[in-house]
């Protein structure tokens, strides 16, 4: 994309934005071909390529335009699939679109602009209301979801070897893990649910700005810390064999302050990671440099667009930004091998094999074709040998998201993988089972049976997540089992995790939910859900916390001593 209507939007139909094709003809490096695709276009922010299009975040737009691949040229007008995306601040608009391994479109958006999304002309109760966190949109079906709440001005996304998203983000502290349904540290305000109480935390062990006044006092002092606090850009490598070993599955962001690019290492620990501080992989030694994004390709190097400029990060001033030096980089390694493919032209078995390949590019590319061309039963069939006999657990959850993007898979099938062996597998199938927020009477007591004696945090965190996707009058069994499993006192994500999937219940039966809180072993369970009771302010809720605080004297712990304490200080005789 080459923006020329930052940071203003223009007019309806006066946009100045366009789309570029290039093109290596001859693989000396160099992109000698130029293309105009499409023009007019206004605050374009990301942009991805799929299922017959180009998709683009213009806010207040997301927007679909067909492909006519024999011209590479627009099919037809661009579509607009959503509006009400806030334009508040316009470098925190929606931004950073990728496809998920699931099958949806992932993308961004920044706390300072307030979004309220839906189709066109919905009306407001059929709209989401949005500000900082990661959204989703399903491609053929035409759903949007807000995926997680919180953080500051994410601006890049990416899925590890495993399907596990991560983000990175501006001010606040730069690295998330993101778990759909979470609700991650803000920059500023507050969560849309008015009982969140606390919030989940990035997932680094360092910060990249020096001193202890706050990340802006960092800005162009921070050069051994990694830089400063502004970040742009996520790119998980995966590109395959050409890259040394050392770097596969860690995550690359840009240093907008630094103009660097920072390498963290993704460690699991308990249900999610810890991000630690790698070498910074380059140093521009230029502080125009601003590399906004970074994707590596078909023979593993990676491509990066530069936007060049004096002024650096947001100010809303359109004379001060030279819009006439974007650069794009390529950076090769010695074992890469410049190739020619077409994806689009291989056949329905080729890019199952292409779910093997070493370099990740060929298996999103070929996952996506295969998701456009629809169900197969020939492929289905390669697929299941795969998730079958294949010994690398990396390729047996391709096969699972291919299965799953072409409707290959059953309810039957995915809880058998319920019992799978390997704690990914397990996790994913709960995750694809509670993606239409409708299971089976079976599927519900496998979960319960799961939350009870499963040995993985990861599945744990898994069944929390997908639970907040069921009704709340069938999460009782799942989240009684899960509050009480002492080993994840401590763990990074369980404790809200668990705290979000049960807050509704409080309204549903407050006496049943300070029962179950009364036997959580988890971190100010029994707080928050005297809080929420308390809320209710009705006269059962009342009869229900000085029922509480009865069984509560008769117990000797810390924990019901302060809940005690807590119901002390809220009720009244």
């Amino acid at each position: 994309v080459e923006g020329h209507t930052y940071p203003v939007p223009a007019a309806e139909g006066n946009g100045k934005d366009r789309i570029l094709i290039f093109e290596d003809t001859n693989g000396d490096g160099t992109l000698d071909k130029r293309k105009i695709f499409a023009e007019g276009l206004n605050l374009v922010s990301g942009i991805e390529v799929g299922i017959g299009g180009v998709w683009l975040n213009a806010a207040p737009y997301l927007l679909y335009i067909p492909i006519d691949t024999a011209n590479d040229k627009p099919a037809g007008p661009p579509k607009k699939l959503l509006d009400g995306w806030g334009l508040d601040d316009t470098h925190e608009v929606s931004n950073n679109l990728r496809w998920g391994p699931d099958g949806w479109l992932y993308g961004l958006q920044g706390v300072f602009t307030h979004s309220n999304i839906g189709k066109p002309g919905a009306i407001d109760q059929q709209r989401t209301k949005m500000n900082a966190g990661v959204w989703r949109y399903h491609p053929t079906k035409h759903l949007f979801e807000v995926f997680a709440e919180g953080t500051s001005n994410p601006w890049g996304i990416d899925f590890n070897d495993y399907g596990h998203a991560f983000i990175t983000v501006c001010v606040i502290p730069h690295m998330f893990n993101v778990v759909q349904g979470a609700r991650y540290e803000r920059q500023a305000g507050e969560h849309f649910n008015p009982y969140t109480y606390d919030d989940i935390k990035n997932i680094g062990d360092h910060v990249h700005w020096l001193g202890d006044r706050g990340p802006h006092a960092g800005n162009f002092r921070s050069a051994a810390a990694g830089g400063g606090h502004a970040h742009a850009g996520a790119m998980i490598y995966l590109g395959g064999d050409s890259w040394p070993k050392e770097y596969r599955n860690t995550i690359f962001m840009n240093n907008i302050n630094g103009a660097r690019l920072n390498n963290d290492q993704l460690t699991r620990s308990g249900s999610g990671y810890l991000a630690s501080h790698k070498k910074d992989f380059i140093e521009m030694n230029d502080s125009w440099s601003q590399w906004l994004n970074f994707k590596y390709g078909p023979d593993g190097s990676v491509f990066a667009i530069d936007w060049y400029d004096k002024n650096q990060c947001h100010s809303p001033n359109p004379d001060v930004h030279d819009k006439t030096l974007g650069r794009i980089f390529k950076i090769s390694h010695k074992n890469d091998t410049w190739v020619r493919v077409d994806l689009a032209q291989a056949s329905d078995m080729e890019l199952v094999r292409y779910q093997l390949n070493s370099n990740e590019w060929y298996v999103r590319q070929a996952r996506t074709i295969l998701q456009e061309r629809g169900p197969n039963p020939v492929v289905h069939d390669a697929l299941k040998e795969i998730l079958a006999k294949n010994p690398d657990v990396t390729r047996k959850l391709r096969a699972l998201w291919a299965l799953h993007v072409t409707d290959g898979l059953t309810e039957k099938v995915l809880n058998g993988l319920l019992l799978h062996d390997d704690e990914y597998i397990r996790s994913w199938a709960v995750q694809l089972l509670t993606e239409d927020k409708n299971v089976s009477a079976a599927t519900l007591q496998r979960f319960v049976d799961m939350a009870k004696t499963d040995r993985s945090a990861l599945v744990r965190l898994y069944l929390a997540a997908g639970t907040q996707r069921l009704a709340p009058a069938q999460r009782w069994d799942i989240l009684n089992a899960l509050v009480q499993r002492p080993e994840d006192l401590e763990d990074h994500n369980l404790p809200l995790m668990l705290w979000y999937a049960s807050e509704p219940l409080a309204s549903l039966d407050a006496d049943r939910m300070l029962h179950m809180s009364a036997l959580a072993r988890t971190p100010n369970f029994l707080r928050y859900t005297i809080q929420r009771v308390a809320a209710l302010n009705t006269s059962d809720s009342q009869k229900a916390l000085k029922a509480l605080r009865t069984r509560l004297a008769k117990d000797g712990s810390e924990q019901a001593h302060r809940g005690q304490i807590l119901l002390d200080s809220l009720l009244t005789e």
